[in-house]
């Protein structure tokens, strides 16, 4: 077991040094030069060779690239060309906002993945028109979703807030940048209503495409083990359906759904970004954007870092979560 979670430490510390190479490379490719970036358009040649050396672009690209990879070990993320702030601090206020709302979106998605699974599995007579409300929804894009959710719940019903994290204004100086959490245990139930009510249209937007993988995968599981002769056994013991599906089929069903999940986790991570911008939610989706119009090629890198960072780091812990459920799989 040991030597398993220590060959996927070192396997995602080859990924994200393969990243930084990537981020790197693109940064040299993209031709934005980063002092004139820095300095402004109008600046004069003068003005630019200055922020150049100041920068230490004049350097060759290898040393830059090792310079840029201490400095990510030191946690610097360089500086912002948009804002001359560290990257690192921008993103740091930016996370907690996206953070949150993907563990919405995810927890959306296991609630409605589960039961799509299980009303397909036990057969009612409205799964059909379950499934194909899921299936429809998680047919179209997502960001389409969230316009049309902002147009009717919105400007038409009026039922739900325009966009943003809270009503009130006191909600940004939470603690820990989870509202909901920081609500609760300051004992603010009115805050803590009005930031789950700006989460539930996008996290039930972006919620809708996962939960229908991830249903899909443990309906597969489900009825595989629920045919299997272990399943017969415990039915012929006089066992009742209910059981068998929770206490055998179920657990044996979860390797393949921690997988699904954690691919779905990583990847809602980037759907977000516009679904954020739909819903004017200040994540990291909005630093991106501002990151992107202002060539900001530090700013972009950061973002996509700890994408990365986040989608690689939710794969080693499904991996062994996996082999929690299923010690097999560390001898493979």
């Amino acid at each position: 077991m040991l030597m398993f979670i220590l060959k996927r430490i070192l396997a995602m510390a080859g990924v994200l040094l393969a990243l930084t190479v990537a981020l790197f490379t693109l940064q040299e490719l993209s031709g934005v030069d980063p002092a004139k970036a820095y300095v402004g358009a109008n600046a004069s040649a003068a003005a630019v060779d200055s922020a150049r050396e100041r920068l230490g672009l004049d350097q060759s690209a290898i040393v830059r690239y090792f310079d840029y990879l201490g400095g990510l070990l030191h946690g610097d993320l360089q500086n912002s060309l948009r804002t001359r702030t560290p990257v690192a601090d921008g993103l740091a206020s930016a996370f907690p906002a996206t953070l949150e709302l993907a563990l919405w979106t995810l927890g959306f998605a296991l609630i409605l993945g589960a039961f799509f699974a299980m009303l397909t599995v036990v057969r009612w007579k409205g799964a059909a028109v379950v499934r194909f409300v899921l299936l429809s929804g998680a047919a179209a894009p997502t960001f389409l979703l969230a316009m049309v959710g902002v147009l009717v719940f919105y400007g038409s019903l009026g039922l739900i807030p325009s966009g943003g994290r809270s009503s009130f204004s006191s909600g940004s100086s939470s603690p820990t940048g989870l509202l909901v959490l920081d609500a609760l245990l300051a004992g603010r139930a009115d805050v803590a209503g009005d930031a789950i009510w700006h989460l539930l249209l996008p996290a039930a937007c972006a919620a809708i495409s996962p939960a229908v993988a991830i249903g899909r995968v443990l309906v597969d599981g489900l009825r595989v083990n629920l045919g299997s002769d272990h399943a017969r056994t415990a039915r012929s013991a006089g066992m009742k359906e209910s059981a068998v599906l929770v206490r055998h089929a179920l657990r044996n069903s979860l390797g393949a759904t921690l997988s699904m999940i954690g691919i779905q986790a990583g990847l809602l991570l980037g759907g977000l970004v516009v679904v954020e911008k739909i819903t004017a939610w200040p994540g990291l989706g909005s630093y991106l954007e501002k990151s992107v119009n202002a060539s900001d090629f530090p700013g972009i890198a950061g973002v996509a870092l700890l994408l990365g960072i986040t989608y690689v780091l939710l794969n080693t812990i499904v991996d062994v979560l996996q082999v929690v459920a299923d010690r097999r799989l560390s001898l493979t």
